[in-house]
């Protein structure tokens, strides 16, 4: 959605490895935002944004107006959304909607480009794999659509590069670094990852770890993949971390 950073960088970067051609799609998407605030503080750098692409290696940018995603009178179509966008209670409980529009504009923008791979970042789990679901229970429409993940990239303090970031206060930017200090103790189950984030002074939503495929609650004695996710806020600024656990 632009003011890119190091972390989108590098999702170019992974896929100029697998690919010559890269488009890069930049859109504030109004569909998924249920806090027109949020909206209207998300930052745009377009001009930056878009040497930052080439330098990074991208072919091409696509940045449509909103009127071209949208067009007035015109139905888009909503893919019906997979269990693992209504059922975890994460992202899904604490900004309803939000996957709805996800999954509308990036199915418009895989029916407008016709890519054969796109990349999404691992920092925004859920909607990774959201999109990973709603690709593949729509392999009819989009073929062979290969979906790839790319690492969060952190600052070296630990913190998840964000957009929002810049938004921090120095103050603020210190504290924040408590979701990457409670998911070092993730092991140590929940109620570590709480106190952790207590002792930052984040006002948590939520700290949980959850099979990491489906984020339903982890099965005892289960030896599937896991993973702890956090989502936080700092006054108006809500940030949201995960990692293998």
């Amino acid at each position: 959605m632009g003011a890119l950073h190091a972390g989108h960088l590098s999702l170019i970067e992974a896929m100029r490895r697998v690919h010559d051609h890269v488009l890069v799609t930049i859109f504030v998407n109004p569909t998924q935002f249920d806090d027109a605030s949020d909206l209207d503080n998300y930052p745009r750098s377009i001009e930056s944004d878009l040497a930052a692409c080439e330098a990074a290696g991208a072919s091409a940018a696509f940045l449509p107006p909103v009127e071209s995603i949208y067009p007035p009178g015109e139905r888009i179509w909503q893919p019906p959304l997979p269990d693992v966008a209504t059922g975890p209670g994460l992202e899904d409980a604490f900004r309803p909607g939000h996957f709805a529009g996800v999954c509308q504009v990036v199915a418009r923008f895989f029916d407008l480009t016709g890519p054969t791979h796109a990349i999404f970042g691992e920092k925004d789990w859920q909607q990774m794999r959201v999109l990973e679901s709603m690709a593949a229970a729509h392999s009819e429409r989009w073929g062979d659509l290969e979906l790839l993940r790319g690492g969060t990239v952190r600052e070296p303090d630990g913190l998840a590069m964000s957009s929002r970031n810049a938004r921090l206060s120095p103050d603020q930017r210190e504290r924040a670094t408590g979701l990457s200090r409670a998911l070092a103790v993730a092991g140590g189950g929940e109620d570590a990852m709480h106190v952790v984030l207590d002792k930052h002074g984040l006002e948590t939503e939520y700290a949980v770890v959850r099979d990491a495929l489906t984020l339903e609650p982890v099965e005892p004695g289960s030896d599937l993949p896991s993973r702890a996710l956090i989502a936080a806020r700092l006054g108006g600024i809500r940030l949201i971390d995960n990692a293998a656990c």
